[in-house]
């Protein structure tokens, strides 16, 4: 792969939406595992080496096991094996992302995502170690993929705007409650099957979704803890990483001379501005925005 090509899947991580990056980080991950797996069977070792791997990220019910690897709460929710499973969760999270971002921002997508995806692990871990159907299945099972965060994000949306309505090919205009309720149903429907763990989890987003939007309405911001240790992370990053200036002569109406670290910067300054601006267009609506804030929401959506 050229230079070329890594330098414009890099800027458009850089420089995309939260919910790009959480795309491309689930596509780079599913490559990444697929090519490892791929070099486990080109050098025709251990047939169970490729399935240890894959377990070694996706989360276990068995608390013991989990013990010892308590990342696969975060990593499992980025981990996919079979291409439609990734293509149809990338298609959900696409879709259902752009409403949200319309309406709550970037930081609270990023909030759902995770936060959603630990609570659906965290269901799939109880149901598992309570309900006596599981107990046989209990050492052997692992949760893997997408699904419970994109759930997540789907029911807080549908539970944010309700009516807003989607036009489906075969059905036409739908309001997006319905597509909600109706995957929760599915979901609880298909707990009997072949996947019981995959659809308790996704009931475990869903209903962080509905929990987050619901005291979000009543001024509580539930992520407001994750964000918080999220900007120390970043800022430290951003404090000890490199010194080394190299300036660009960025596009733009200032044509002004920039170094990578003040055109990211200077990015992030504006996106901090703008979910601010958007989180209080979610508790009071468009009209309680200054004519400032007005002028600097038209000026950055303009830029986009």
């Amino acid at each position: 792969m050229s230079n070329s090509v890594l330098d414009e899947i890099k800027n458009t991580f850089n420089q995309g939406s939260t919910l790009i990056r959480l795309i491309m980080i689930n596509l780079i991950v599913w490559v990444g595992v697929k090519l490892i797996l791929l070099s486990f069977f080109l050098l025709n070792t251990n047939v169970g080496i490729g399935g240890a791997f894959i377990k070694w990220l996706a989360v276990p019910a068995a608390l013991n096991e989990l013990l010892f690897k308590p990342w696969t709460l975060i990593t499992y929710m980025f981990l996919h094996e079979d291409f439609f499973h990734i293509l149809f969760n990338m298609l959900w999270l696409y879709w259902f992302g752009k409403i949200f971002l319309e309406y709550m921002g970037n930081k609270k997508l990023l909030s759902t995502y995770v936060l959603g995806g630990l609570s659906g692990a965290v269901l799939y871990i109880l149901a598992f170690n309570i309900f006596p159907v599981f107990q046989g299945a209990l050492p052997m099972s692992y949760a893997l993929g997408a699904s419970a965060s994109v759930l997540a994000i789907v029911i807080a949306v549908a539970t944010y705007v309700p009516n807003y309505t989607l036009h489906l090919m075969f059905l036409g205009p739908v309001k997006i409650k319905y597509i909600a309720i109706f995957s929760v149903l599915l979901d609880i429907m298909s707990i009997q099957g072949s996947n019981s763990g995959g659809h308790i989890a996704h009931l475990g987003g869903a209903i962080f979704g509905f929990y987050y939007v619901r005291q979000l309405n009543k001024g509580k911001d539930l992520s407001t803890g994750f964000m918080s240790i999220l900007d120390k992370i970043t800022s430290y990053f951003y404090s000890s990483g490199s010194k080394l200036h190299v300036a660009h002569s960025r596009g733009g109406k200032s044509g002004r001379g920039l170094s990578d670290e003040e055109f990211n910067s200077e990015k992030k300054t504006q996106q901090d501005k703008m979910d601010l601006i958007l989180d209080k267009i979610s508790k009071s609506g468009y009209d309680s925005l200054t004519k400032e804030e007005k002028d600097i929401l038209f000026r950055i959506s303009n830029k986009k």
